[in-house]
């Protein structure tokens, strides 16, 4: 896979195969990662329908914008891994396959035989990861699991929104974040095998993610016995740190870290003397409990300024800041169209818009191949398998031509 730059220097992960049992988002973000990085990457797919996140919506010139998400840098194979002569072919790319990412529903992968500890123990060299809801064992193992599910059982919910007022974090943190744990995972893998040989089976639970991300929050709760309640847009241990309308009816994000930024930004910014000099205020923890106070003088002082002069004055006192951005806002944000991270790749309903990955390297190009139709590689891939053309025929009987 190339984006066809001249002189493309080849990604890191050029030449590796990786197979996908992959739906929705969790695993499509791992793989989508994972080919970012140069791999091929091979989604075997139900034929016709496919990878269910396709139907999402139509929003993206006609294609799910999830699918357009998660899916480019991808190669479609339309098997139906239960009949007996696609499974046959199957084995044969399994054979092949340097890393096998599964996000199947509970228990699917294990009779199908596609589960991490079935794949490596047939093909030792192989990595082979199951991304699962819950993880093997426990009480839950056995559940169905969505972004929004884990979150409200990992309290990733309870810490966010206002008290009384649970809410979801917009972006799919369990989700994403759990792809994202699955990408290190397998580049750790990658890594390992290169030194021993060995391949490795791993688990990747969505749950232990958001619990993990919980962090000092989870922490704080253990050792304390106590909750600190979600505030919005704000933080439960740092004050100050919080929106302020401003005058012209947009809204700025200033935030502090430690005493002397609280002394700069009292003096420097809403120029409140009396506040730095209050020994009530003198520490981290004093202003967390006074933080109705704070907010309430930095509140008056942005209603009076416009945003500009607050983010003007927040920079020449050295404190962080922020503008409130709704999403559309950040279509056209300067700092990603200066920086050119808005780029088109293929797809079935012609280019669609796609941002570059986070990364960014002098050492190599980012691949930015093609969106893939249900099936669309299959008659190649299974050619390339070297299967008889019959069987080839017979299994591209059941699987969506190319458009």
């Amino acid at each position: 896979m190339s984006d066809g730059s001249a002189g493309a220097q080849q990604a890191p992960l050029t030449g590796l195969t990786v197979v996908s049992f992959e739906q929705a988002v969790s695993a499509p973000y791992c793989t989508r990662l994972l080919g970012d990085l140069g791999a091929r990457v091979v989604k075997v797919e139900r034929p016709g329908s496919g990878d269910f996140a396709r139907g999402y919506d139509d929003v993206a010139a006609g294609m799910g914008t999830h699918f357009a998400w998660l899916n480019r840098n991808k190669e479609s194979l339309g098997l139906d891994v239960k009949e007996p002569l696609a499974r046959a072919a199957l084995d044969r790319l399994l054979d092949r396959a340097d890393v096998v990412v599964q996000n199947l529903a509970p228990g699917a992968a294990r009779r199908l035989g596609l589960d991490a500890a079935s794949l490596v123990a047939a093909r030792p060299r192989l990595i082979a990861l199951d991304l699962s809801g819950y993880g093997t064992g426990g009480p839950l193992d056995h559940r169905r699991a969505y972004d929004l599910l884990v979150q409200a059982e990992a309290g990733g919910c309870a810490t966010t929104g206002e008290p009384g007022r649970p809410a979801k974090p917009g972006p799919p943190v369990a989700d994403v974040g759990s792809g994202l744990e699955a990408a290190v995972a397998v580049l750790a893998a990658l890594v390992r095998r290169g030194v021993t040989g060995a391949g490795a089976a791993i688990e990747v639970s969505m749950f232990d993610t958001v619990a993990d991300f919980l962090g000092f929050a989870l922490l704080h709760a253990r050792y304390s016995g106590q909750e600190r309640p979600p505030i919005g847009m704000s933080s439960p241990v740092v004050s100050p740190y919080g929106a302020y309308r401003t005058r012209d009816g947009r809204v700025a994000v200033l935030g502090t870290t430690n005493d002397a930024e609280w002394q700069r930004l009292a003096l420097q910014i809403i120029e409140r003397p009396d506040l730095a000099a209050d020994p009530a205020l003198a520490t981290n923890a004093q202003r967390c409990e006074q933080r109705d106070r704070i907010d309430a003088a930095i509140g008056e002082w942005a209603g009076q300024v416009d945003l500009a002069e607050v983010l003007r004055r927040a920079d020449a006192a050295a404190i962080g800041n922020a503008v409130y951005n709704e999403v559309l806002d950040v279509v056209e944000h300067p700092q990603l169209t200066a920086r050119g991270r808005w780029q088109e790749v293929g797809s079935p309903v012609g280019p669609v818009a796609s941002l570059l990955p986070p990364w960014t390297s002098d050492s190599w190009t980012t691949p930015l191949g093609p969106i893939p139709a249900v099936g669309e590689h299959t008659r190649a891939i299974l050619t390339e398998l070297g299967l008889p053309p019959a069987d080839v025929d017979a299994l591209c009987g059941n699987a969506v031509p190319a458009p």
